[in-house]
């Protein structure tokens, strides 16, 4: 389902290149959760920016399903992306003068799919936000961002689902009730979700768990 031939991922820092990821492959053919751990700075999140195809390999291959994604021109791998891979950001990224129906349905509209306001009532309402739906993202605490995030990732019913950190910026137990969330979830949906974390214990409640270091990634 994914797999990176020979990833290669650097930035030009003034006089410096900066090698974030070399020569990496990777395959993963799973529908269940894997961890993708590792130090702060060690390239997790450039390695699910380039999953997610927000971010282009400096030389590599990256294929999602069959499709290589790291050739697909900026037209088609947003299309691709919206039909098949769900994200969930740290910091939510919600659009702040829509309410969490308009953040919700806004992918649904993209991809015309039919009953959109109702397919996105349902996914608030399985999140637990149900009567939050008219609010705006301002008047939602931190952990109803984080569930509008993770509702408007799987409305789609993508195959995919990764999220950075989800939790990062929560306290411990609307951190908690979050992952819940996004496990129950990804299980109840027969999804593939990529986790980036630092956190080891979080980590070891997914069926697999891979370590970027030095550049590369290993499976613990």
């Amino acid at each position: 389902m994914i797999r990176f031939n020979n990833v290669t991922k650097t930035f030009e820092q003034g006089s410096k290149t900066i090698h974030v990821l070399e020569n990496l492959d990777f395959n993963l053919d799973l529908q269940g959760t894997a961890a993708v751990v590792g130090k702060s700075g060690s390239g997790k999140s450039t390695f699910l920016s380039l999953l997610a195809g927000l971010d282009r390999p400096t030389s590599g291959d990256i294929y999602l399903k069959d499709t290589k994604i790291s050739h697909l021109g900026e037209n088609e791998l947003t299309k691709f992306r919206a039909r098949n891979i769900g994200i969930v950001f740290q910091n939510f990224h919600l659009i702040s003068n829509f309410t969490a129906l308009e953040n919700v349905m806004l992918p649904l509209e993209v991809l015309n799919i039919p009953d959109v306001r109702k397919k996105a009532e349902q996914a608030l309402d399985l999140v637990g936000l149900s009567e939050r739906m008219g609010h705006f993202p301002s008047q939602l605490s931190g952990g109803e961002s984080q569930r509008v995030a993770i509702a408007r990732a799987f409305v789609c019913r993508p195959t995919i689902l990764l999220a950075d950190e989800p939790s990062g910026s929560l306290d411990p137990e609307t951190g908690e009730n979050v992952m819940r969330i996004l496990f129950d979830t990804a299980k109840e949906l027969g999804q593939t979700m990529i986790l980036v974390t630092h956190d080891f214990e979080l980590a070891k409640k997914c069926d697999v768990t891979y370590e970027i270091k030095n550049h590369m990634i290993f499976q613990q």
